[in-house]
């Protein structure tokens, strides 16, 4: 039976950065991943990164943001992984009168707290970004926003704890967890082998509810599903990442969530309430769009539907866009709780166990300071006080 101090459980972005970080603290770490390396969300997303800075009074999601930036400048900067990072800027485009006054009045109370945001107007858009289309009301700009490769990056963060010592297994779907012994200690079984591990580490994102219940557990995480689209490689046309004002205005008036229902979806039901939009072209010059969020259960099948929505919004704000036809579309399943927040931390109703998801849509640009809070969480003993916004204590119960 293989031994290991610390186990996780998950090779998405946030289980490799927490591999990763443990490592680099000299810690004895084995990640078991049931696939390969970012086969579910982290590998599928638009690769935004996004931060507003770390404000005058930095909250969990300053540190979430902020500290995941300089971890991802770290990782090719300073450690030379290639993961086509490059703090772009991001673009948010205001398209009626209504979508104006909520985005400026909103970056009028972001710049008050020391973040940092912009509102531009048309014509100083299209002197950085002249693909846009000039009937919009302006944009709000975030200079700190950035992109990267959500596969390189992910690849890099699992390389990176290999490097440190850490064991990293794929192909190791975990079948059953056994309740911790008297001492605290875990057996899972994974893969044909049962591991021996001191301390537990759920980083399952949209699964981390499946793998609770193999401990008893309830884990209020729901799998909501997202979609994307991608055109053929084009020369340079678009430089910043893209988003638009329309969902974060509805979701400030109806954030939508109930008892089974996470906040901040497109749809209630099979019902469309908002459209939500993101995307940037890629190194490799495809133009990459999405948006939709969805509760249809772990179905990842794009709906042919949501993307035409979702395309005809992307051609309002990038006209361009109606001339070029769609090359591929694709989902994935992202970790949303049911109060919207991040659940990072100890689960104090088991022993020497510890969970990292809830990130949401987020998650790439998210998971590496989470997964760098949870690793200094285990290898100190103590809660960072930032992650008290987190506290699985405040959400994860017992199984009826």
């Amino acid at each position: 039976m293989p031994e290991t101090e610390i186990l996780i459980i998950g090779g998405g972005i946030s289980g490799a950065s927490t591999a990763f970080h443990l490592a680099e603290a000299g810690r004895d770490v084995t990640l078991l991943e049931r696939g390969e390396i970012a086969g579910q969300a982290s590998g599928v997303n638009m690769g935004g990164i996004g931060s507003l800075g770390w404000g005058s009074l930095p909250d969990l999601e300053a540190y979430l943001t902020m500290g995941s930036l300089q971890i991802f400048k770290r990782l090719q900067l300073e450690m030379g992984y290639d993961i086509e990072f490059r703090q772009s800027g991001a673009l948010t485009a205001i398209q009626t009168d209504e979508q104006y006054d909520y985005a400026r009045d909103r970056v009028s109370r972001l710049r008050s707290l020391g973040y940092e945001i912009e509102l531009l107007t048309i014509d100083e858009v299209r002197s950085v970004e002249p693909e846009v289309s000039p009937e919009l009301h302006g944009f709000t700009y975030s200079p700190l926003r950035s992109q990267a490769d959500p596969v390189k990056s992910t690849q890099a963060f699992a390389s990176a704890a290999e490097r440190e010592g850490a064991r990293i297994l794929t192909s190791h779907d975990v079948s059953k967890i056994d309740p911790p012994r008297s001492d605290g200690t875990y057996t899972v079984s994974a893969g044909g082998t049962e591991f021996h591990a001191e301390t537990l580490v759920l980083a399952t994102g949209a699964w981390c509810d499946s793998l609770g219940a193999m401990l008893g557990l309830r884990i209020p995480i729901y799998p909501v599903r997202g979609q994307m689209w991608a055109t053929d490689s084009l020369p340079p046309r678009l430089f910043q990442t893209i988003s638009a004002t329309e969902s974060p205005l509805h979701w400030s008036q109806s954030p939508g969530d109930d008892d089974v229902t996470p906040p901040e979806l497109t749809h209630k039901g099979t019902t469309r309430v908002t459209r939500h939009l993101y995307g940037r072209q890629q190194k490799n010059g495809e133009i990459v769009f999405g948006g939709d969020r969805q509760l249809v259960g772990f179905d990842d099948t794009p709906d042919a539907q949501g993307i035409a929505v979702n395309r005809g919004h992307a051609i309002e704000v990038l006209p361009f866009l109606r001339d070029i036809p769609i090359k591929r579309t694709w989902g994935g399943i992202m970790p949303f709780s049911i109060d919207g927040k991040p659940i990072i931390g100890k689960i104090p109703l088991r022993a020497n166990l510890y969970v990292v998801s809830g990130l949401g849509s987020s998650g790439f640009g998210r998971g590496p300071m989470a997964g760098k809070l949870l690793a200094d969480y285990i290898h100190m003993g103590h809660m960072p006080h930032v992650l008290a916004e987190s506290d699985p204590a405040r959400c994860v119960t017992d199984a009826d």
